[in-house]
């Protein structure tokens, strides 16, 4: 009888600490910065001189560019949730700024695609603190979403930059 009493106040405060939002995002998040960092670290252990080497700097770009939009996107759909807050509307321009800079970085050399992202998702860290103080609408994003979309966008910056510094 204990047992399941146990069981259930821990399924309870399980459930009441992680909504079911928190951990599809968690899951999604761990997927995709696991793939992206296999690829990172991949593409940095390939000799500078290879062809390889430039391809696969290529293809971390691209997959850089999908991330930035989906990371940045999340915004719009924040944004439609809470249409009516003064202010929502920078948030869906600062998203369709990161969609252009996103598919700018496709017709970029490698390198500086790489360095490109990495400073949009450096920004974009700053975007999303910038939510909490109040300096963008405040509560329009959990807290607990603001705080690790930033912590992951400078993990993922980081990433994107990781490369470019295992060049001369």
């Amino acid at each position: 009888m204990v047992d399941g009493t146990l069981y259930h106040l821990a399924s309870t405060i399980y459930h009441f600490l992680m909504s079911e939002g928190l951990r599809t995002i968690l899951v999604a998040a761990a997927a995709f910065g696991t793939g992206f960092s296999i690829l990172s670290f991949r593409t940095a252990a390939i000799p500078i001189s290879s062809p390889e080497r430039l391809i696969a700097e290529l293809r971390l770009a691209q997959i850089a560019a999908l991330l930035l939009t989906v990371t940045a996107g999340a915004y719009l759909g924040f944004a439609a949730a809470n249409e009516t807050r003064t202010g929502v509307g920078f948030d869906v321009a600062l998203a369709a700024g990161f969609f252009v800079l996103a598919a700018y970085t496709l017709t970029c050399d490698p390198r500086q695609a790489l360095t490109l992202l990495a400073l949009a998702f450096a920004a974009h860290a700053i975007i999303d603190i910038a939510h909490r103080p109040g300096v963008l609408p405040d509560g329009i994003a959990p807290e607990w979403y603001t705080v690790g979309c930033a912590t992951y966008d400078v993990i993922i910056g980081a990433l994107c930059y990781f490369p470019i510094l295992r060049r001369p």
